[in-house]
């Protein structure tokens, strides 16, 4: 019985986001170094992104929102007030991770800190 309410507690000590749909921040394409944002709903197979732009001898530009798992990490073309960038989809793993400035709370980052919670929590029952 020990076992059942462990598994449990593990399950309720993942991070929101480390299983199914998740929310994050949605700002569309800016050269602001600011994106407050608005709160949007990902599918599945998403993953909340903030994609980097860069164009030689021009400031960078910045866009966040849901985009598809296999899409994190990749460079695509993007066209911003006249001018086409390559954009890089940097992407992170939980509720809202993409709201800091930069993408933190990575998959690995929350299922050890889940775990150890979850372990934290079954010592008083295993000893």
């Amino acid at each position: 019985m020990v076992l059942g309410w462990g598994l449990l507690l593990l399950v309720m000590a993942l991070p929101p986001g480390t299983m199914g749909a998740k929310d994050c921040v949605f700002c569309e394409l800016t050269d602001s170094k600011q994106c407050p944002g608005i709160h949007m709903s990902c599918g599945n197979d998403e993953d909340c992104f903030t994609g980097h732009g860069v164009a030689p001898g021009l400031s960078p530009v910045l866009n966040k929102g849901c985009v598809v798992s296999t899409s994190c990490g990749h460079e695509e073309p993007v066209t911003y007030m006249g001018v086409t960038y390559t954009l890089t989809s940097i992407c992170c793993y939980g509720h809202m991770c993409n709201g800091a400035p930069n993408p933190v709370g990575g998959r690995t980052e929350g299922v050890v800190a889940g775990l150890a919670l979850g372990v934290l929590q079954l010592v008083p029952y295993l000893l």
